[in-house]
């Protein structure tokens, strides 16, 4: 349908609709959202429960949608399986990157910021086992929701508590540690979320050992020969071989599935290594094999993030195909019977 002929469509449906005020008397408007509320005399309702409601621009919102505070045409929009983006690393829309850049993985605030938008609604609570440099927290902020976080290395705490200064948002509640043992404290998990149900968890863990080998090949030009590993510590997932990796990591989502609401999410970014001989090394497949054998956790499904800023190198050139991954998986779980 051509987008006139969508507008008509919503005009006349907006115009043989009936006021929401009128038909639902007495409802608390606080309880919808922000962009719905504060248009609340404008708004009117259809269909035969009166629960779809438009407002007069064509925004539709339906009070069914206990998920998040999206309209129809936002969700039709996340739910697309490949997306593509190019973040600056410079100016405004960099998100304060010359702090968070110690990291050698920093995810953008904005990308976390859309995630967070379809997975929860305003003011619910988002957790982060591995915050990193914040970029959770700092999307949490951007979508008007609370969070907290935990990482072991303090000078990434250090990062995001000066990036979220320097950016004017709120500074959530973090912990510094491991996730593992911290986990397993519930009096400080009880302060970490004030006994708040987490809506969404979302993780970019460490991936295995990849960035603590030494670089070969043309990863020397992307990163060059040294190591970058994410901390020295024996408890980074990042300093562990797969097999470990895959235990701790599936040990950490266990411990905080009981923090997690009732259908709330469990959303992971992973990133798959290189072919080797016989080793398909698809990490993405292993993790979600991993995660869905924790109980109550159920795998829904992934979105696949392509990051168009990432620099293209002729890997292979020019013997065999090696692929420049500039993609990342986000796996998606969600806790139910």
């Amino acid at each position: 349908m051509r987008a006139d002929d969508a507008n008509s469509v919503s005009s006349r449906l907006y115009a043989e609709s009936e006021p929401f005020l009128a038909a639902h008397p007495g409802f608390d408007v606080s309880s919808l959202p922000s962009w719905v509320a504060e248009n609340i005399d404008a708004a009117r309702v259809y269909g035969a429960g009166k629960k779809g409601v438009i407002l007069p621009d064509g925004r539709k919102y339906h009070l069914d949608n206990r998920l998040n505070d999206m309209t129809g045409r936002e969700w039709t929009f996340f739910i697309n399986s490949v997306f593509s983006t190019h973040y600056p690393t410079n100016g405004k829309e960099a998100y304060a990157h010359h702090i968070r850049k110690i990291h050698p993985t920093p995810k953008p605030p904005q990308l976390m910021r859309d995630l967070i938008d379809f997975f929860t609604k305003e003011g619910e609570l988002v957790f982060d086992t591995f915050m990193g440099v914040g970029g959770t927290l700092l999307g949490a902020a951007l979508a008007n929701r609370t969070a907290a976080g935990i990482e072991l290395n303090p000078q990434y705490i250090d990062a995001y508590y000066r990036a979220a200064e320097e950016l004017r948002l709120p500074a959530f509640q973090t912990k510094c540690g491991d996730s593992l043992s911290l986990l397993r404290e519930r009096e400080v998990m009880e302060e970490l979320t004030s006994g708040t149900p987490v809506s969404l968890l979302l993780i970019d863990p460490p991936y295995s050992n990849m960035m603590s080998k030494e670089k070969t090949g043309a990863d020397i030009a992307v990163y060059g020969k040294s190591a970058t590993p994410f901390s020295a510590s024996e408890l980074d997932l990042g300093n562990m071989d797969r097999p470990q990796f895959l235990e701790k990591l599936k040990e950490s989502v266990a411990l905080s599935l009981p923090y997690i609401k009732f259908r709330g999410y469990v959303v992971v970014f992973i990133k798959d290594l290189q072919p080797s001989k016989k080793e398909t090394n698809l990490l993405h497949a292993e993790v979600v094999a991993a995660l869905n054998q924790i109980p109550e956790l159920y795998y829904k499904g992934m979105k696949i993030w392509a990051d168009e800023s990432t620099k293209l190198y002729p890997y292979g050139y020019p013997f065999s195909f090696v692929a420049n991954q500039i993609h990342q998986y986000i796996l998606v779980f969600r806790k139910e019977k």
